[in-house]
Formats: C-alpha cells, sequence, structure tokens
C-alpha cells in the first residue's frame, strides 16, 4: 500500500468522524472511534494467529457466508476450545470469542441488531480479563456505552453504535488491514482530534514535526554524534508519553527491532489507554513495552523507584513533551527523594525541572535526553537558577535548541528542546536558534523536511553558522550567571547597515554644487526672456 493509500485510509476514518458524531465534542468521539478501529486490528491478529494455529483444521468459507471461520470451528469443536484458548493467551497473550470478533460486530451494525451494543460491552469485557498479561487490563476502561452522549434511551444508543460502526467498516474495507497501515491511521486520527481539541490536545499529542527531531537526536550515538544512528537502544523512556507517538517516532528511526524495551508513563487514564492501543497497533508486542498509569513527579512506579543500583533502570534514550510551567506541590519528603536531592527543588508555580531531573536521574551514562520546556527554564531566576547552575557546571546540558512559535495545539509560545547527557565529551553548549525556519500555517506554524534537517545536521556535527548556532565555552555561559537565554549568544537580528558620514557629507556637497549651477543656468534663461530670476 502506498504512502498516499495509507493517508487516504485516515482522510477516509476522519470524514467519517466528522460526520457522525454530531454534538459531542471531538474528544468523546475520538476515544470511540479509535476504540473501534483498535478492537479491528485485534480481531485481524487473533484471526491470522488462529488460522497459523489451526492450520488444516481452519475451516475455508462459501464467500457469500456470514460467519466468520473461526465461529465455524467453535461450533465444530467445543471440546477442543479450551485448550485452543489457552494456547493463544500463551501465543498472542489475549483471547476474542468470535461473537466479539470485528467482523461480528460490524455484521450486528449492518443489521442493525439490537444486542449490538451489549455484545460490544461484554466482548471489550472479555479481552481485558481474558489476557494473558496486565497490558489488556483495563484497556476500554474508558469507553463508556452507556453515555447519554450516545443517545437518552438503550435503543438510541445502539442504534448511534450501529451507524458508526457500520461507516466505520465500509470506510475501512477498501484498505490493507495490516498493522502499518491501521498504525498510520490510528496516528493521523489522533493528529486530527488534536486540532480539534486545541488547548487540551498538549495532554496526549507532541506534533509529528516534534517528535521527528526528538527522536532523530536521541537515536544518534550519543559521545559521537557525527558517526550516526546507534543499532540498538536497549531502553528509552517516556515519563509523560501522552498517546505514545513520540515514543513510536524513536522506534520508527531504529526499525521494528531497534528498541529492546519502551516504557512509558501517563497520569491520564484515558490517554494512558490510548498510548497502549497505539503501541499494539503499531506492531510492538505487548512483551516489547511497559507502560504505567501514575504520576512521574510523585514517581508511584515501583519499577522506577528501585533503591539497587544493580536493578536501577537505566535508559539509552530519554524523550518528553510534559505539560508546561505545571503547578505542584513540593514536600519535604520530596526535597529528600533521590531525583531532586543533589540538585533542590523546582518551585511551585512550575515543575518543569522536577520534570527534567526525573528523566534526568533514569538517563544512563552512554545515553542522550531530549526534552520539551518552555523557555522559562533558560532564564528564570531563584531555585530553577541553582538547578540550571549545578547541570551546566555539571557538564550535562549538551544543546539548546529554540524552536519557532505556534507550533502545538496547546499553546502558542515558542519552545525549547534541552539534550542532556550524563557523558559528554565537548565542553561547550550548543546553541541552535531555529526560532525564524518555519512555514507560517493559518492555525499552527509548521516545520517542513528541510527545517528538520537542518536542526539534526547542526547538532549531529555540531556546526556553527552566523545568526543559526554557536558553540559557547563554558567560560562565556559562566560570565552571563548561567542564563541560557538563546538570543545572548545567537541573535537573529540583522546588524544595521553601515553609514559612512563621510561619504554622505561629500556627497550632500555635490549636490549643493550641482543646484547652485543648475539654478545660475537657469536664472541666465530667465534674464534672456525677461522673467524675474529663481530666489
Amino acid at each position: 500500500m502506498t504512502e498516499h493509500d495509507q493517508k487516504q485510509l485516515g482522510i477516509t476514518l476522519w470524514g467519517i468522524a466528522d460526520q457522525l458524531r454530531g454534538a459531542m465534542n471531538a474528544d468523546d468521539f475520538r476515544d470511540y472511534m479509535l476504540s473501534f478501529l483498535f478492537l479491528r486490528y485485534l480481531s485481524d491478529n487473533y484471526e491470522a494467529a488462529a488460522k497459523k494455529e489451526l492450520g488444516r483444521d481452519y475451516p475455508e468459507l462459501e464467500a457469500d457466508s456470514k460467519s466468520s471461520p473461526l465461529t465455524v470451528w467453535y461450533e465444530k469443536n467445543a471440546g477442543d476450545i479450551k485448550a485452543f484458548e489457552k494456547q493463544m493467551r500463551r501465543k498472542v497473550h489475549y483471547v476474542i470469542e468470535p461473537q466479539h470478533l470485528w467482523s461480528s460486530i460490524a455484521e450486528l451494525a449492518r443489521t442493525q441488531h439490537n444486542d449490538l451494543l451489549l455484545t460490544l460491552q461484554s466482548g471489550f469485557k472479555y479481552i481485558e480479563n481474558e489476557s494473558f498479561e496486565n497490558n489488556f487490563q483495563g484497556l476500554f476502561s474508558e469507553i463508556n456505552l452507556d453515555s447519554e452522549k450516545l443517545g437518552k434511551k438503550y435503543a438510541d444508543r445502539n442504534a448511534k453504535l450501529c451507524t458508526i460502526i457500520t461507516k466505520i467498516a465500509e470506510g475501512i474495507a477498501e484498505f490493507s488491514s495490516n498493522s502499518d497501515v491501521l498504525g498510520d491511521a490510528y496516528e493521523y486520527l489522533i493528529g486530527q482530534f488534536a486540532a480539534g481539541s486545541g488547548k487540551k490536545a498538549g495532554e496526549f499529542y507532541t506534533p509529528q514535526q516534534i517528535s521527528t527531531i526528538l527522536s532523530g537526536i536521541v537515536t544518534l550515538d550519543s559521545q559521537e554524534p557525527a558517526t550516526g544512528k546507534k543499532k540498538k537502544l536497549n531502553k528509552v523512556l517516556d515519563f509523560a508519553c501522552g498517546s505514545g507517538s513520540l515514543l513510536l517516532n524513536v522506534r520508527n528511526q531504529l526499525g521494528a527491532h531497534g528498541i529492546g524495551k519502551i516504557y512509558g508513563q501517563e497520569k491520564n487514564i484515558t490517554t494512558y489507554n490510548l498510548a497502549r492501543m497505539n503501541m499494539l497497533l503499531h506492531g510492538v508486542k505487548d512483551s516489547e513495552f511497559d507502560i504505567h498509569h501514575g504520576d512521574s513527579l510523585t514517581n508511584d512506579w515501583d519499577l522506577l523507584n528501585e533503591m539497587n543500583p544493580a536493578k536501577k533502570l537505566e535508559c539509552d534514550a530519554v524523550v518528553a513533551n510534559p505539560p508546561f510551567s505545571y503547578r505542584w506541590e513540593p514536600s519535604e519528603a520530596l526535597g529528600e527523594d533521590f531525583r531532586f536531592k543533589s540538585y533542590g527543588l523546582a518551585p511551585k508555580s512550575a515543575a518543569d525541572f522536577a520534570f527534567l531531573l526525573h528523566g534526568f536521574h533514569f538517563l544512563g551514562d552512554e545515553g542522550t535526553m531530549a526534552i520539551i520546556l518552555p523557555h522559562g527554564v533558560l532564564f528564570r531566576g531563584g531555585a530553577e537558577a541553582r538547578i540550571r547552575t549545578k547541570l551546566l557546571k555539571d557538564n550535562n546540558i549538551d544543546t539548546v535548541i529554540g524552536l519557532p512559535a505556534n507550533l502545538f495545539f496547546s499553546t502558542g509560545i515558542p519552545v525549547c528542546i534541552l539534550v542532556l547527557k550524563k557523558c559528554k565529551k565537548p565542553d561547550d553548549v550548543l546553541f541552535i536558534n531555529a526560532s525564524e525556519h518555519f512555514e507560517k500555517g493559518k492555525r499552527q506554524n509548521r516545520l517542513l523536511p528541510e527545517h528538520m534537517d537542518k536542526i539534526i545536521d547542526t547538532y549531529q556535527y555540531r556546526k556553527e553558522e552566523k545568526r543559526y548556532s554557536r558553540r559557547v565555552e563554558m567560560e562565556e555561559v559562566e560570565k552571563n550567571d548561567y542564563n541560557l537565554n538563546i538570543s545572548r549568544y545567537v541573535s537573529t537580528a540583522k546588524p544595521e547597515e553601515q553609514i559612512d558620514l563621510q561619504a554622505v557629507h561629500d556627497e550632500l556637497i555635490d549636490l549643493e554644487k550641482k543646484i547652485l549651477f543648475s539654478t545660475t543656468k537657469h536664472n541666465e534663461f530667465l534674464e534672456e526672456l525677461g522673467l524675474p530670476p529663481l530666489r
């Protein structure tokens, strides 16, 4: 399938969403739409695995049959179902009964069956509760099929679901069902819903252009970026992972087998479920990722609270787009926390550095961290200045990248990317001022491929370019009181043209002489004509 076809599937599904959601807001409809798309993927994946498992015993059906092959097999082999499902839990880690498969659900919807809603509810619960690993538990917990947003009465809700599912089934039918295609369509829809959600979108979505820059940076060799990409990253962490698109972008840079394990954390339950679905939909096995529902600032994930240095999670790459200037409650106990103890606590008004220090703690010595933050972290005083100063004195801040304003759905402010390393070779800081390199859009500005490539290329080869990038020695940073305001080091202002005052003076004298000569000549003509001279 071509890239055009993949995008076309996303456009087709978005058209369905836009047409059917009616008065329902984009956030609510998103959860239904994406869950049904996910059920389609799980079903296709399960049926393919079942066919492989059952081999010759898997029935071939007539073209006009409305039953799925698995339905027929269940009817003919009742005594073998338990053993078959046990084997499927071991191989694909979840079980879907025939009546809950997408093909069965789509047929109920097409025929306007009264039991569609109840069948869907029982199907979601079965998948969650009969899975082998906890990566499937609670996956559909935020999909409220009894919501009055679908209709006030059961019959109304059932009818609405019939319409939505039938339209989705028709829209998908024309396209391939492999995970890359559905995964791309899923990402496209997340982006479209994010655009419709405005400021709320910041909770779950990092624009793909910025994800590409971060993932392009952290996949390069940390000590010698100029040598190119690492062949493999054993562990990658995003502690504010939203829908998981940033983690998937890192994986995409290195290929399906380029990452050992993906670790993510997300505080919002709906977005947490979205991230797990997104991983599975992109062909990431549930054994290849671990996403935790919880609060990174209080660090309630047991995995990250391991005090034994031998068992501590150390990541080859840490990426994050945490909420900007988030208000939090720093306590005395947090002041003694292993993540913050050496640096001090970020102020109550802005947890930016608390997020940064959380991720930085889990970065390995040979790893790279790239985090998106508001510009205030570069120059604000008080506790933030103390944290920033220590990071600079310890030679942990590698690169500061200033991005254009209005790239995000959630805010119009310009943001920066900080690149950090536990061990880095250069003892200078690279500043990249990319604030004026973008394409202007109606609602959001956009970074074109050449803009993204220029940033990554400048970082990779530590290039210097007038009004764009510069390597700054630590002595200069120290003289500026460890203030990292980008314009102090790389100004985009074009110098005013130098004016040669002597040349201007000589030109004026010459002009005066010409005026005097011309006036004298003119008056001579006037005198000949008997007219008064010019004064």
